[in-house]
């Protein structure tokens, strides 16, 4: 029942960022078009941009992030829900959906080096480049989706796999 309601404040969430950006809606409107009370939405998000964050994250939760293919279809799951996502990417306050993205990359991307290589506690230079690498790849799909109109989202991938520092290919490609 929780998912459910979560669901469907999220569905008017992504209405009303159709209309406006996140910065300009308030709780109250969002609790008017779900229809629920105050309380309810305070109950499954702390605020607007933690609701913004679930959303993304139910998309990313299902999505290997060391597949290219995989990667690719999430990328234009983010071109079809273009809107909203330019919305919350040009939202720049301290809750900022970019840096809720870097944070679930980085840990990501921990927990793999982690399982993939065997080591329970990481090294501070693999550390560094998995935040760098999450950094440029949070920062440069932002910059693809406000405002690059012509490159495929596999070309953005591939860039971005390319890109990754060879310390990191070497825990997460063994095999390539």
């Amino acid at each position: 029942m929780a998912d459910r309601t979560k669901l469907w404040i999220a569905e008017k969430m992504k209405k009303l960022m159709k209309k406006k950006p996140i910065d300009k809606i308030r709780i109250t409107e969002i609790c008017q078009a779900a229809e629920i009370e105050r309380s309810t939405f305070y109950y499954h998000f702390k605020d607007k941009y933690e609701l913004v964050a679930w959303i993304f994250f139910q998309s990313a939760e299902r999505t290997n992030i060391l597949d290219r293919h995989d990667a690719a279809e999430a990328m234009k799951q983010m071109k079809n829900d273009l809107l909203f996502y330019k919305r919350a990417f040009e939202d720049t306050s301290q809750n900022a959906l970019w840096q809720y993205m870097l944070e679930y990359f980085a840990a990501k991307y921990v927990e793999l080096a982690k399982v993939m290589s065997g080591m329970e506690v990481l090294d501070t230079q693999l550390l560094f480049s998995i935040r760098l690498f999450c950094y440029g790849a949070v920062g440069m799909t932002r910059e693809w989706v406000l405002q690059d109109n012509l490159t495929s989202a596999e070309t953005i991938v591939e860039m971005m796999f390319a890109s990754m520092p060879e310390s990191l290919k070497r825990v997460y490609f063994k095999a390539d």
